[in-house]
């Protein structure tokens, strides 16, 4: 059974910056971040294989997230730059089994956390 343990979330003020972690325990192919605002649905926001080799980025990631993973610690990590107030949701970390090219936001992910909040306004 995987168990996920997301952290990091915080009120920041636009244009600030934000580290998000991930602690897993257990075997995962994938992990994703997404995340979900009131009302709105969920969705992908970075995604990363257990090699590091592929990485996804949602079309307002790019540019501004980084995820990346330190095996030592089993922690997968989202760097988030320039926030803007429409980044403000619940950020959750999520795993799935399969193929590196699965890893992308389309494939469902089955193993969720609790979620993290993270509020950007001025």
């Amino acid at each position: 059974q995987v168990q996920l343990a997301e952290s990091g979330g915080d009120s920041v003020r636009p244009g600030g910056s934000l580290k998000l972690s991930c602690e897993v325990s257990g075997w995962y192919d994938c992990l994703g971040w997404f995340r979900q605002a009131p009302g709105e649905e969920r969705e992908g926001v970075a995604s990363i294989d257990r090699t590091g080799a592929i990485t996804y980025y949602s079309d307002s990631a790019k540019g501004r997230f980084t995820i990346s993973q330190d095996d030592s610690k089993k922690t997968v990590y989202l760097q988030m730059n320039s926030l803007k107030p429409e980044d403000s949701s619940l950020y959750y970390c999520a795993t799935k089994r399969g193929e590196m090219w699965t890893c992308s936001f389309k494939y469902t992910y089955t193993n969720w956390g609790q979620g993290t909040q993270v509020s950007v306004s001025s």
